[in-house]
């Protein structure tokens, strides 16, 4: 009888030693990953535009193509399934900002590779369309590498002019696009001193399935921006003499800010 004791103790201590074993080297090992992001342009949740090629025609019947379409995205930040929010070099462009520039997607796709991601369950992401108020308030040398890469793109002004945030060329009309049109998207430098519109936007995106970041498996989530909005957006607009042109934070350019940031939904995340 105190042998089958003994034996029943020693049973329930192995068994209790290692789950104590286990959930330590669950508890310690916060070892973080990475994430990439995937950015496919379209029109109508439809991906890869192709430029000077890809037509879409506006609900006020104008159509329109893109020969270059460039976009800054900045202050990314994942949500999980606590709420904690982990943000990704916050208003430090040269470490967290990016240009999203279609002549460098690969199969209609523009990539993101996000490092140092701390290991946790995520259930959004924040993106930032453009360089923040903040961020842009650090001045030239906080932000040198980023504010060099951008000027190499085309898109910033001169400093104190500021950043491009969406760079949108192309042509429009009406039964074929033959007129030429620019609309640049910026912030004109410190808005409050210059006593222009802050064209910066942020969205919070639902992911359809948890990314789970860790230092075995790194997620990756697929990003759709429907360029429809620009035109066919929360604000219909039509394109003319008057704002074809346009650059810099005109209220034209205020709806198209306001147009394009609805333009993000997540597709779908793998986890691989």
């Amino acid at each position: 009888m105190k042998i089958y004791k003994l034996l029943s103790l020693l049973f329930i201590s192995i068994i209790t030693l290692s789950s104590c074993s286990n959930n330590d080297d669950d508890i310690q090992d916060n070892t973080p990953g990475n994430l990439q992001l995937k950015f496919e342009n379209g029109f109508n949740n439809l991906g890869d535009i192709v430029l000077n090629q890809t037509t879409q025609t506006s609900v006020n019947g104008q159509k329109h193509q893109f020969s270059t379409l460039k976009y800054i995205i900045s202050n990314i930040s994942l949500i999980d399934e606590n709420g904690a929010e982990f943000k990704y070099n916050y208003n430090n462009p040269d470490k967290g900002a990016f240009i999203i520039n279609q002549e460098e997607a690969k199969g209609g796709i523009v990539y993101i590779n996000l490092t140092e991601i701390p290991k946790g369950n995520y259930k959004k992401i924040k993106l930032g369309l453009g360089i923040s108020p903040t961020a842009y308030l650090i001045g030239q040398d906080g932000q040198g590498l980023f504010w060099d890469k951008a000027k190499q793109e085309g898109m910033a002004w001169s400093w104190a002019a500021g950043y491009i945030f969406t760079k949108l060329e192309g042509k429009y009309g009406t039964s074929t696009p033959d007129t030429e049109f620019m609309n640049h998207c910026g912030n004109m430098g410190d808005v409050s001193l210059n006593g222009t519109a802050d064209l910066y936007r942020e969205v919070v995106l639902d992911l359809p399935t948890t990314a789970r970041v860790n230092k075995d498996i790194t997620p990756s989530i697929h990003i759709l921006a429907d360029l429809n909005q620009y035109l066919s957006g929360k604000k219909t607009l039509t394109l003319d003499t008057s704002n074809n042109m346009a650059m810099g934070s005109s209220q034209h350019l205020a709806d198209v800010s306001n147009n394009l940031i609805n333009m993000f939904r997540v597709d779908h995340v793998h986890n691989d």
